[in-house]
């Protein structure tokens, strides 16, 4: 399906999305990002500031502001806020091949069928795990991790081997809906208290009293997945108190959207849990606690994350 230097197009290149396009660009492939004037304008005249571990330089990449770039691109990344589903639907579905893959690559467990009810190609939701920030207009940090789980496609050994190529780990699960609740899951334990603390993660988990919290939060989303009839393999404690370790210096996007005034996607997170969870009679207090914190935080003036 996908040649070995192909157009891969990025909507919503914000940070996780101008990681991923930034490594594919530099394994070969013809990308291009389409975000924000903000971080867009310096790509179009320097090329990408990617920052990781091992490499930091500036990675030649096409970049626009219009969603008409994606035209005859055959992978198409969508890294909008999960606010922005449908509206991210309707500006690409003029210019998708009829080829196309859709790889979502958003917060939340609903996207991909969101996306999939408005497109005429094919879409495949995808779990990602990475902890990446804008450091600046056009500038990308890596902070940590950055393996995608998908589901079984056709095409499935071909974006391993794609992704592969470009530094990035790709796991083919039969669960996929379990992987993308276990993401849920871990952003509803982090974002919200992320957010209404300020703190990093490591800091979060070593204040008193705050490994119990978590605790209570992430037993009420393992009972809402239950109730959806939902398996989410391999989330005991340690799982999600290792994220605290594996990205100590990581604030949230919850609190990267408030410290920048913009709305967050608290509603797809802690709030899709309430949601849920009041349609099938399971009790979940903490996440609506956390829900309401940061939906009245949404309200303040924005202020600083360190």
């Amino acid at each position: 399906m996908f040649p070995r230097h192909m157009k891969i197009a990025v909507l919503g290149a914000g940070a996780v999305g101008c990681y991923y396009g930034g490594m594919l660009a530099r394994a070969g492939h013809d990308v291009i990002l389409v975000g924000r004037p903000r971080h867009m304008e310096p790509v179009i005249r320097e090329g990408l500031l990617l920052e990781t571990a091992s490499f930091q330089g500036h990675v030649p990449v096409r970049a626009g502001v219009d969603a008409g770039a994606i035209a005859c691109a055959k992978l198409v990344l969508c890294c909008v806020k999960s606010n922005d589903t449908e509206s991210a639907a309707a500006q690409m579905r003029p210019h998708l091949a009829p080829d196309a893959l859709v790889l979502c690559l958003q917060n939340g467990v609903d996207n991909a069928a969101r996306l999939q009810a408005l497109l005429p190609c094919a879409v495949a939701p995808a779990a990602v795990y990475v902890a990446v920030e804008m450091a600046g207009p056009g500038h990308v940090r890596h902070h940590g991790r950055g393996d995608l789980v998908i589901g079984p496609l056709p095409a499935g050994p071909e974006l391993v081997q794609l992704f592969g190529d470009a530094g990035i780990a790709v796991r083919i699960s039969d669960n996929v809906a379990g992987a993308l609740w276990a993401k849920l899951i871990i952003n509803c334990a982090y974002n919200a208290l992320s957010a209404v603390t300020g703190l990093a993660y490591g800091p979060l988990v070593a204040v008193p009293g705050m490994e119990d919290v978590m605790r209570a939060l992430v037993q009420e989303c393992l009972a809402v997945a239950q109730g959806e009839g939902v398996q989410v393999p391999d989330l005991g404690w340690e799982a999600v108190r290792g994220i605290a370790d594996a990205m100590a210096g990581q604030h949230s996007s919850t609190a990267q959207d408030l410290a920048r005034g913009r709305r967050s996607e608290i509603d797809h997170l802690n709030g899709y849990v309430v949601r849920h969870g009041a349609a099938r009679g399971i009790p979940v207090p903490v996440n609506t606690v956390l829900h309401t914190l940061v939906k009245a935080l949404e309200t303040r003036p924005p202020v600083a994350v360190h």
